[in-house]
């Protein structure tokens, strides 16, 4: 577990609040002025890139060594974390698609084979470009709200309330309704509980990133009619919740082998 020095533990209130402003803009701008504005994705991937040394600089703002400050540490079991939550992403995205085509909520077929020469150079490009975005959010919406609420991340309650920034941090999509706002408030759960069990943004960045690179590479594999769109984000939930049954019933039993404190008498 993390150790921070003492007089780095609380940040002033605006300071907190302008770390966040810088954060939630670094991250709105790649879609708000790359992708909407300007319609140029060079520029949107160059300003998605250039989030990642915002936030190190951010981190160094509040005095912590850079992406640390979001739980990023490089600890022996970081690259583990990782690639198991990122696994575990990837086939609850199958199961997803599974079930909704035995539930008939999907009609799912088989896209006839590229061969691997195609398929592994879209692999890695669907690999990379899908893990920065994942990256931004996480910081945005769970590394920097358990840096800034450190009484409150000890809590479960913590995990609902970055679910809801999870929500809220998706403005151009709140449009869509309720079923949305109820579909990205159970992929917070899932995300923000491994943060909260782990004390570490790795296993949230996995499930995370394991999802959008399930989400982009599928489309090279297979193709999916919709024939009940309204079981569609029922169907990614309940993919979530599952995920986060996994990570709760994981993290408890972490906890529960990690040895207590020892108590030395005087």
């Amino acid at each position: 577990m993390e150790t921070v020095p003492r007089r780095f533990a609380v940040a002033s209130p605006r300071k907190l609040a302008l770390v966040f402003a810088i954060l939630f803009i670094a991250y709105q701008l790649p879609e708000g002025l790359g992708m909407r504005t300007l319609h140029s994705f060079p520029v949107q991937a160059a300003l998605m890139l250039a989030f990642l040394p915002v936030a190190w600089l951010a981190g160094r703002l509040l005095g912590y060594r850079g992406l640390d400050a979001w739980f990023m540490g490089l600890s022996p079991r970081w690259a583990v974390l990782l690639a198991s939550s990122f696994a575990l992403a990837v086939l609850a995205n199958a199961a997803a698609w599974g079930a909704g085509a035995g539930l008939g909520a999907y009609r799912v077929a088989l896209v006839a084979p590229a061969g691997i020469a195609t398929l592994l150079p879209s692999a890695l490009w669907t690999l990379f470009q899908t893990f920065f975005p994942s990256v931004a959010e996480d910081i945005v919406t769970r590394g920097f709200l358990m840096r800034a609420m450190p009484h409150l991340s000890r809590r479960w309650v913590f995990v609902v309330i970055s679910a809801g920034a999870y929500v809220l941090n998706h403005i151009y999509r709140l449009a869509n309704g309720p079923s949305e706002w109820l579909m990205l408030f159970c992929f917070g759960l899932a995300y923000g509980a491994a943060l909260f069990y782990s004390r570490s943004l790795w296993p949230a960045i996995g499930l995370h990133w394991g999802w959008n690179f399930a989400g982009g590479f599928a489309d090279q594999l297979i193709s999916v009619d919709k024939l009940a769109p309204a079981l569609h984000p029922v169907m990614l939930a309940a993919a979530h919740l599952l995920m986060l049954a996994i990570v709760v019933v994981v993290g408890k039993r972490a906890r529960s082998r990690r040895p207590s404190p020892q108590v030395v008498a005087s």
